[in-house]
Parts: C-alpha cells; structure tokens; sequence
C-alpha cells in the first residue's frame, strides 16, 4: 500500500514566520506552497522550492482568493473570471521558481475559502478545473475525498483534469463530509497519537469520521498535515511511524 503525505507549507509572510517547514519538510513526500495571495512572498517561495528539492519533496501550487489579512480563509465572491485569473497568476509564479530550480510543478490544491467555495460553486469549481487543464493537462487537482469533493469532481470532468482525494487526519469533519469551520471549537485536532490513528484509517480502509460519529467511505490517496498546526511536526513523525508500521510506504501520488 502506498499514500502520499502532504502539508500545506511556505506560509511565512516577510518577517512573519509560520510553520516549521525545515523540520517539517523530511517527514513529507509532497508540500503545497503559498503562492503569494495568503502568504508566501518571492523570498519565502524561493526558500521553500529549495527546501523542498534537498529533501526530495515534490512541490504543488497552494493558491488562494487574494487575501493575505485573512490567510485566505475568509470568503469572497469574485466571478468565475476573476478566480481564473488569480489561479493562473498564482501557479504561473510558483512555476518560475521552480523551474529555477530543475523541478516540475507535482499538482495544484487549492487553499481555504478558495477550496471551500468550489465545493459549493460549480461555476468556481469550473474555473479552477479549467484553469488548471488549460495550463498543463497532466496536472492533477487535489480536493477533498467523499461527498465533499463531488462539486470538484463533476466540475473536472470533461476538462480531462486528474482529481485525486485528499483526507485530513489533523480536522473535524462535518456529517456532509465536509470539514468543520476553523472557528468551531475541535476543528483542528492536535494530539499525534489521535491524528496517527485517523491517518491509518483513512489510508488502509478508506473511513473518514465525522465529529458526531458519522463514518463514510471514499478513497484517499493523499494524506494533509497542515503546517500552521503548532504540533505539525510531533504529528508527522506520529504519523510516518503508523503508517510504516501498518505496512504503508509514504510516497508522492
């Protein structure tokens, strides 16, 4: 059995730093960086892009609604138009960086109220999957696994976009299958040993829990720790050894 394991990273902001990504970074096999709309200015994508090729980490495109004040968590009704503009700029000045260091874009996952919007906006579910086609077809989107992600699904489809699901070991899910809000309280589970527990479940058997004990299947193929967690690093380390030790190689999708 094999898994990716990912986390949303490069989110350090100028003199703002977030995240532990130097310690973080040997534990993953792929990270999503901050394209520069909630955080992740040139410096900070530069040093993050280097990180990631010393370690063997292959790099996606982590873009967001502009709103850097917020983390781009915070909703914002742009049009169909707008949203397709700010993916491309986004992905289009990750590439750079990456092409300055021999690697190729690995995939695109959408961040926040950008990834939460889809889910419930087909026309923005569009024009993300759209977006992503159009500027390379063998590029995969990564949305979130189970009914949660079926607007993402259906809006790729027919763009010939790769989806893959994604599971959240470290985030309270919602009975709908979507992930619980970040202002509830217990939307982000901390303990590693718990997340470690989650994490197996969802990579051997495919069951995702919600928070009042509502199990869905759903094939998980990628696996997120979210890099702003103050545990991130304990947790990835908890997880790895569950994984290996349930017989999952850790390997990038």
């Amino acid at each position: 059995m094999q898994i990716d394991l990912n986390a949303d990273a490069g989110e350090s902001y100028g003199t703002w730093s977030m995240g532990s990504d130097e310690t973080l970074y040997p534990l993953l096999s792929s990270a999503n960086l901050a394209c520069g709309f909630h955080a992740g200015d040139p410096v900070t994508i530069d040093t993050s892009v280097a990180l990631a090729a010393k370690h063997d980490v292959a790099v996606g495109a982590h873009p967001s609604f502009p709103d850097l004040v917020g983390f781009g968590r915070r909703p914002m009704a742009l049009t169909p138009h707008q949203v397709r503009c700010d993916v491309a700029y986004q992905i289009g000045a990750l590439d750079v960086f990456l092409r300055l260091h021999d690697l190729v874009l690995h995939h695109v996952k959408p961040h926040g109220a950008l990834a939460w919007a889809m889910g419930s906006d087909m026309n923005v579910a569009r024009a993300v999957a759209e977006t992503v086609g159009s500027y390379r077809s063998d590029l995969p989107l990564v949305a979130l696994a189970g009914p949660g992600g079926d607007a993402i699904r259906a809006a790729a489809e027919g763009t010939g976009v790769e989806v893959v699901p994604e599971g959240f070991p470290d985030r309270a899910y919602l009975p709908d299958g979507n992930l619980a809000p970040r202002r509830d309280e217990g939307s982000l589970v901390t303990d590693p040993t718990t997340v470690a527990q989650r994490a197996v479940r969802m990579a051997v058997r495919g069951e995702i829990e919600a928070r009042d004990g509502t199990v869905f299947v759903a094939e998980v193929r990628t696996l997120c720790i979210h890099g702003d967690n103050p545990r991130a690093v304990d947790i990835a380390t908890a997880v790895r050894a569950a994984l290996a030790e349930a017989g999952v190689t850790v390997a990038p999708f």
